[in-house]
């Protein structure tokens, strides 16, 4: 199972992230949130590739991927773009004490 967008389908995404600005921002009657987040997750694997691919992407948006503000030990990054947050997190798997999915 692939988590992230292909080619395609992040152009779409993209766009459809514009057009939404341009919507919201030419109708200031239809409400907001304070803040969101756009989620991205790593592929299945163990807690350690998981990992590995949070590492990846916290160097990728210039960020330090950690768990200490988790108090369920989820891994993540995150960049804020104003009111608005990249964040990539890894749940750890809950029977992965040796490194197995």
């Amino acid at each position: 199972m692939i988590y992230q967008a292909n080619p395609e389908e992040r152009g779409r995404l993209i766009a459809g992230l514009r057009e939404l600005a341009d919507f919201l921002a030419q109708n200031p009657d239809v409400p907001v949130p304070r803040h969101t987040d756009v989620l991205v997750f790593p592929s299945p694997g163990s807690d350690a590739e998981m990992f590995a691919e949070i590492d990846l992407i916290a160097r990728q948006i210039g960020a330090t991927a950690s768990n200490a503000d988790s108090p369920a030990g989820h891994y993540s990054a995150v960049r804020d773009f104003g009111r608005v947050h990249y964040r990539a997190v890894a749940i750890p798997n809950r029977d992965d004490e040796n490194g197995g999915g």
